[in-house]
């Protein structure tokens, strides 16, 4: 049989199709992806997390009848006997690609936990464990695939390279002399345990003090986001920690570092920018630490470990796990590994980027003045604002969003930054509506209901569960739903509740662009702007993905609320996160011609993109994986709309505070 090249080959690759690996770990799974030049899959192994939420509803389940639909329980998860609702309240179930964490007799305590309320903790070694029985069982499968392809004489597949993408400011505490954790439980990033230390530590800071600090860092730090109250948490609070810390055995890191630490043969002990970034300890200006930064929380440099910063794309260290790791593996996972060292070389770990930046990437949006917005249980937008450092005056935060230095021409090696604003509700809305209000059975159903109605009917809903974040920054707000009447059905509040997501969304881009025009903040640049403008405007086109991505209608929604002057883009893979990851990895080999997958960044939009043609190629509609909304608004509709989202927002604001002491 005659092998003829196909896109996916290279001759000049020894014979092989080249693949990527990538690690994913996010809030509530974990996952491992091998990615072709394409971007499509060629095997994935994932694990879902069960939590402490997640048992006690499952042992309630075990003791009366199944409930005809699911009630909502905190933080993400709820759980029935045979399936389990992900972070954007999909119902998902198990197969061969996608495990359930199996809570049982000798695995008593899940991954995640809530030992008390706004306090959200994860298990480091649990995590860890899962990492490498998800890379195990994509390693068999890829053995698998390639006898096949032996068998039909097809050039085998080969992994190049591995990377790391994972939740940020999720903080991790362990002994140097052991490599293993000195508490059983690390503090996940949206844990608010902190919130009266930082409270107090923001009360006693001079306002002088606190903008240099913003300026150096990007980040509002008194926040309980950030990593650098948290790990003060755990001395405050944890003896141990302390004790480790006067000996100087504590070392401090996030989820990357615990990875890249535990899995790699010279346990590198790194962060790469677009985490060191979220901690509070790092200068944006210095990409290192400040002595400021770390002092400020009464924390000496000298007594604790901290990982080395480093570029998102470089060489780390070889795939290798320690015997300690081993014997935790399921007795499949043991196996697959064995074959693993015995048939395949060293694998090099060598990406490495916080979830939203492997977003960014994994949607390509490289250009300066593109964005993207991750659609999960709430929102994610990042804004690429390129090799421009810029201090938000709206509400954004600063932070790197890549830094691969291997890439030719000055401006591409050099660090990328990028605004970012989030949207506490977004996906949790339509699991609101979906198990409080019972309006529909699946979460993908808000869609097709919203549009069966031309618009809202005056109705505004402002989903403001939990306050109001970027650019309005009101934790006294509450959701409201405005504007009934008598005319209103549901079809009405479930559009209302897509359109409160995308006004959000549309007022951080709009915060975003006034930081990049120069604005003072009244001016719409969204709106107000000449046509010349447009053509130059730092904001031109937002990626998509996440859950709610995935429906037409709601995109379309967002489209009209955006306008003319930005395109929607989403992403054909469901996994841009891992994929962004994937792409820092293959760009981490310093000759060109070791990039067996993509060149460069402009290699990755033509395949992945383009399936292999040049931009302006004529190509069929199935090979162009590209899915782009344009706004349908008139601008006196438009605009009329966001008059009476403005006029909403003003009448949520400052709720709890207004109704104390009624």
């Amino acid at each position: 049989m005659v092998v003829t090249a196909s896109p996916l080959f290279d001759s000049s690759s020894e014979n092989i199709v080249p693949l990527v690996a990538s690690i994913d770990v996010g809030t509530t799974s974990s996952r491992a992806i091998l990615f072709n030049r394409l971007g499509q899959e060629v095997a994935k192994h994932q694990i879902e997390y069960s939590t402490t939420a997640s048992k006690d509803k499952k042992k309630n389940q075990s003791q009366q009848k199944r409930p005809s639909v699911v009630g909502s329980v905190d933080m993400k998860k709820s759980v029935t006997e045979d399936q389990i609702f992900s972070a954007e309240g999909i119902a998902i179930k198990e197969n061969e690609y996608l495990k359930i964490e199996e809570l049982t007799d000798d695995v008593a305590e899940p991954t995640l936990r809530f030992p008390q309320p706004g306090w959200v903790e994860c298990n480091p070694m649990n995590i860890l464990t899962y990492v490498v029985e998800c890379l195990a069982t994509t390693f068999n499968t890829l053995d698998n695939l390639n006898k096949e392809r032996s068998e039909n004489n097809l050039p085998l597949y080969k992994i190049t390279c591995m990377g790391v993408a994972n939740m940020r400011e999720t903080t991790l505490v362990w002994s140097k002399k052991t490599g293993m954790p000195i508490v059983d439980y690390g503090i996940v990033w949206n844990d608010t345990r902190n919130s009266k230390l930082v409270t107090d530590k923001k009360n006693a800071t001079p306002e002088d003090v606190q903008q240099r600090l913003k300026d150096k860092t990007g980040l509002p730090i008194f926040s309980t986001y950030f990593s650098c109250s948290k790990l003060r948490w755990f001395l405050d609070n944890e003896p141990t920690v302390m004790d480790a810390y006067e000996a100087g055995d504590l070392m401090f890191g996030t989820i990357d570092t615990w990875i890249l630490y535990s899995v790699t043969h010279n346990n590198a002990f790194v962060s790469d920018v677009t985490n060191a970034s979220r901690t509070g300890f790092m200068n944006l200006d210095t990409i290192d630490y400040d002595e400021e930064l770390i002092t400020f929380w009464n924390i000496d440099p000298k007594k604790i470990h901290l990982p080395k910063i480093v570029s998102s794309a470089e060489y780390y260290g070889d795939f290798n796990i320690n015997d300690c790791l081993y014997e935790r593996l399921s007795e499949n996972g043991k196996t697959y590994i064995e074959r693993h060292r015995k048939c395949h070389p060293s694998i090099p770990l060598q990406g490495c980027l916080g979830d939203q930046s492997a977003s960014l990437v994994g949607q390509m949006a490289f250009k300066p003045g593109s964005a993207k917005c991750t659609y999960g249980t709430g929102c994610f937008l990042l804004f690429n604002t390129g090799t421009k450092k810029l201090i938000s005056k709206h509400g954004a935060l600063t932070t790197f969003g890549y830094w691969f230095p291997y890439l030719n021409g000055e401006e591409q090696s050099q660090p990328h930054f990028a605004l970012e604003g989030s949207i506490a509700v977004a996906g949790a809305v339509v699991q609101w509506l979906r198990d409080n209000l019972r309006m529909f059975p699946r979460a993908e159903d808000v869609g097709p209901m919203a549009s069966q109605v031309k618009d809202s009917g005056g109705v505004v809903f402002v989903p403001a569960f939990s306050g109001l974040f970027a650019p309005y920054w009101d934790q006294d707000a509450r959701a409201t739903i405005m504007g009934m009447s008598q005319y209103t059905t549901a079809s009405h509040i479930a559009r209302a509740a897509v359109e409160g997501v995308c006004f959000q969304a549309r007022a951080i881009l709009k915060a975003m662009s006034s930081d990049a025009f120069g604005g003072d903040g009244d001016k719409d640049f969204l709106e107000e702007v000449s046509e010349e403008a447009y053509e130059q405007s730092p904001l031109s086109t937002l990626a998509v993905d996440g859950g709610m991505s995935r429906s037409d209608e709601v995109m379309q929604i967002q489209a009209d609320i955006l306008g003319p002057c930005i395109k929607i883009r989403r992403s054909p893979t469901h996994e841009c996160t891992a994929l962004g990851a994937a792409i820092a990895a293959n760009m981490a080999f310093k000759d060109e011609k070791d990039r067996l997958l993509w060149k460069d960044l402009k290699d990755v939009k033509k395949w992945v993109y383009y399936g292999g043609h040049e931009k302006g190629d004529q190509i069929g509609a199935d090979e162009l994986n590209l899915k782009v909304f344009e706004s349908e608004s008139s601008d006196e509709e438009r605009r009329s709309h966001w008059k009476l989202w403005e006029a909403a927002i003003e009448r949520t604001k400052g709720w709890l505070s207004a109704t104390e002491g009624l």
